[in-house]
């Protein structure tokens, strides 16, 4: 099968056996709860290394050449490295663990677990799971964001199932073909469907703004100086 990368499909071969990844929304809901897939997003974007980068980007406007070897040979969190297991796991319908390693139960306990580590490197693992998790639950579409939907209250769950009632509505699809859209697929398609959305954009909204403040502040200015006593 041939992946479509503009929509969040990608393909990953070991040499010795192909694997397809898809992050539709009933993959996205494989992960877990609707709070689940939202705590997965954060561990695979909020690791200490990206952190670290991020803080040291803003104190020197770039990433130092010191950090740079440091990044070169990255050392991520288990949290993260689990994180992304769990969202390539829930994107293939074949069995990953040649890929990404495997979880086993250990010799000094009952909740012990040792890593049994696969072909891919944890660097490649995080990298791609970013990729599909965004492509999943947030979309990568270039669309147009009206002000009104714009800076919205950050959320702490994904629900899949209501994009796939939304697009089963909006596109008059089955709930299986609505199953199978990634969220960028949807953006597309929405977009597509009602190209002329009314309203303006965030920047739109802004140079409105300055606009109409501007023409306020020199009527203002005018109405000031007819009001001004002639001497």
């Amino acid at each position: 099968m041939t992946p479509l990368k503009e929509i969040g499909e990608c393909l990953i071969s070991d040499g010795e056996n192909d694997y397809f990844f898809r992050p539709s929304f009933m993959n996205m809901a494989s992960i877990g709860s609707p709070e689940d897939i939202v705590t997965t997003f954060h561990e695979l974007h909020n690791d200490e290394l990206k952190q670290l980068v991020d803080r040291a980007t803003e104190a020197y406007s770039s990433v130092p050449d010191w950090l740079k070897k440091y990044v070169a040979r990255p050392q991520f969190s288990k949290p993260t490295i689990y994180a992304a297991m769990r969202v390539l796991a829930a994107c293939c319908d074949n069995d990953i663990t040649p890929l990404t390693g495997e979880l086993i139960p250990g010799k000094s306990g009952r909740w012990a677990f040792v890593y049994r580590s696969g072909k891919m490197n944890h660097a490649d693992m995080v990298l791609i799971a970013r990729s599909l998790i965004v492509h999943g639950i947030i979309g990568k579409a270039k669309v147009r964001q009206l002000q009104r939907n714009a800076g919205g209250q950050a959320s702490t769950e994904f629900n899949a199932f209501e994009y796939i009632n939304a697009a089963r509505n909006h596109f008059g699809i089955s709930r299986k073909e609505a199953e199978q859209l990634t969220m960028t697929e949807f953006q597309m398609l929405l977009s597509a469907k009602y190209p002329d959305q009314k309203g303006l954009t965030r920047e739109e909204y802004d140079s409105v703004q300055d606009d109409f403040l501007e023409r306020q502040a020199r009527r203002q200015a005018k109405s000031n100086q007819s009001s001004q006593p002639i001497s």
